[in-house]
């Protein structure tokens, strides 16, 4: 039977829950148990696919075509579990499907309310497919306190109730503030938001209290004693390097220990940590530095590129070397030179993005690496605008462009309306609600033998998760060949490019799909890999 532990927050957004809850699940793991998480979200939104990076930070794609809240990426990496789309439920989603019941006449005309019939579907969510798993850990978005979370807190309330004894805890992770002018970490905010949690009805069985220094003993106590909690289950977590430090910090802060003394398992099974503490061995201690360019449009918050961010450490562990990252908006190369911006770096990565805001800016880039034999790697959007650079430059096609930006003469990129998956035909219409009409979740792909692609691969069928609507277009694929551009990725139909190269280039790659959504610290997704080794040999010439 699978037990349940729900994490709240309190205090403050954006203090780690996600970090903590795949912490908490690889640590788990290390004990040889089977770990499900999954995220509960407040927001209305059906789900996180029309929301703009800079305010909600990455749309992270599962295997199945769900558009998910980035803390699902965590969970993968961390875990190694590949997640799905019921791994994450927005209130959104909840209210869209009761109405439909609604409607439906489904509930014989009994009044819908919040509780019982919200409550009731969020419970339903969160005990739905777990009979394989030992724990499932559920990450509550939002803080203690919020309206729209009430629901939620009130459903994981009620199951505290309608599961066996020792089949739930709570845990909650607040923030404890340093006051420099008073010299002193306070235990104030972590009480008030405890007491939110409690006069709803739930007791949190673990404090996880984020601080910028080590909690004095006393406070310890102070907070055990005001907020019920056993003083070994008051936990503090420190800042840390990497967040691949998480785990091993949180074990030897007894987190772990405290979960399983909560659900009564006693003796448990000694955790496995060594590949944990490998991973913080290569970070701390590489044999060298690479500088890699991401010019990108939403470069003033990184949670927007948060995979991107992974998937490139991920690379330099595979190297054994540090990977620094520059930010550049694209949006500067249209009004300066790129030349001083990218002179100095060993690799330059485009990643996706959407509309024509900052585009000629990438064009510029991918030129820049195309002329200057600098590494580069084109994601998404990416390799769309290296199309157009390479039509414009080598094919002498001087009006490309993409019907993104609006009507176009010479569409290189454009909208497909209908596409193959598998046996089945999906189709989309131009005009359509933006959310979930993309090409979403795996597709396979067929790559051309002996390309550097299908080396790097060393395979030449693959699968990978896209994220886009636009398409570039099969129709100008002999004459950019014929120019020295080489599709070496199709659909299995032939109707879909999905990689380009320059055979010529030391490196210059184009992905229509997002393989920084598969990386993981322990299998570094092949083409990061090789993209940081190739900006390794031009460190070397720089």
């Amino acid at each position: 039977m699978a037990r349940y532990i729900f994490i709240t927050g309190g205090v403050v957004s954006s203090l780690g829950k996600g970090i903590a809850a795949a912490a908490l699940g690889a640590l788990l793991q290390a004990r040889g148990y089977r770990v499900r998480l999954r995220k509960l979200d407040p927001y209305l939104n059906v789900d996180p696919g029309t929301m703009s990076p800079t305010q909600h930070g990455e749309v992270f794609v599962t295997e199945d075509g769900a558009e998910t809240d980035l803390d699902l990426g965590h969970y993968e990496r961390f875990t190694g579990r590949s997640a799905n789309r019921m791994d994450n439920i927005t209130t959104g989603r909840i209210y869209m499907e009761l109405i439909a019941k609604e409607r439906r006449g489904d509930f014989l005309g009994a009044t819908v309310q919040v509780i019982p019939h919200v409550t009731d579907a969020i419970k339903a969510f969160v005990l739905d497919g777990n009979e394989d798993y030992d724990f499932v850990i559920c990450e509550i978005g939002g803080t203690a306190g919020d309206i729209e979370a009430m629901p939620f807190m009130e459903a994981i309330r009620q199951l505290g109730n309608d599961l066996p004894r020792h089949g739930a805890i709570y845990i909650h992770l607040t923030l404890m503030p340093f006051i420099a002018s008073a010299g002193e970490l306070k235990t104030k905010p972590t009480q008030h938001s405890v007491k939110e949690l409690r006069s709803i009805g739930i007791q949190p069985d673990i404090l996880l209290v984020r601080a910028d220094r080590p909690i004095p003993v006393e406070e310890r106590r102070k907070m055990s004693l005001f907020c019920n909690v056993r003083e070994t289950a008051v936990i503090q977590a420190l800042d840390v390097a990497t967040i691949y430090d998480v785990p091993v910090a949180y074990h030897a802060e007894g987190l772990d220990t405290e979960v399983l003394a909560a659900f009564g398992i006693d003796p448990a099974p000694k955790p496995k940590l060594e590949r944990w503490q490998q991973i913080v061995q290569g970070i701390r201690n590489p044999e060298g530095e690479v500088t890699i360019a991401v010019v990108g449009k939403y470069t003033g918050l990184k949670d927007a590129y948060k995979s991107l961010i992974e998937a490139l450490q991920h690379g330099g562990l595979a190297n054994r070397v540090s990977v620094k990252l520059d930010w550049i908006s694209s949006e500067v190369f249209e009004q300066e030179d790129p030349t001083p911006y990218l002179e100095r770096v060993n690799g330059i990565l485009v990643p996706g993005g959407f509309g024509e805001r900052g585009s000629e800016g990438k064009i510029l880039a991918a030129k820049f690496a195309r002329e200057h034999q600098v590494p580069y790697f084109g994601i998404c959007f990416g390799m769309q605008m290296a199309v157009i650079e390479a039509a414009r430059s080598l094919a002498g096609i001087e009006k490309a462009s993409s019907t993104e930006f609006g009507p176009a003469e010479e569409p290189l990129v454009g909208m497909m309306t209908e596409w193959m998956r598998g046996n089945e035909l999906e189709r989309r219409k131009g005009e359509g609600d933006l959310g979930g009409t993309m090409r979403l979740g795996s597709y396979r792909a067929s790559l051309q033998p002996g390309s550097r692609i299908a080396t790097i691969y060393g395979d030449t069928e693959i699968t990978e998760r896209h994220r886009h609507r636009y398409e570039v277009n099969r129709a100008y694929k002999e004459r950019l060949e014929e120019a020295g551009l080489s599709f070496a990725g199709m659909s299995p139909d032939g109707l879909l490019p999905e990689t380009i190269e320059l055979p010529d280039h030391p490196w210059f790659i184009g992905v229509q799909y997002h393989p920084e959504l598969k990386s993981r610290p322990f299998e570094p997704h092949p083409l990061f890999k090789s993209f940081i080794a190739a900006s390794v040999e031009r460190s070397r010439l720089v």
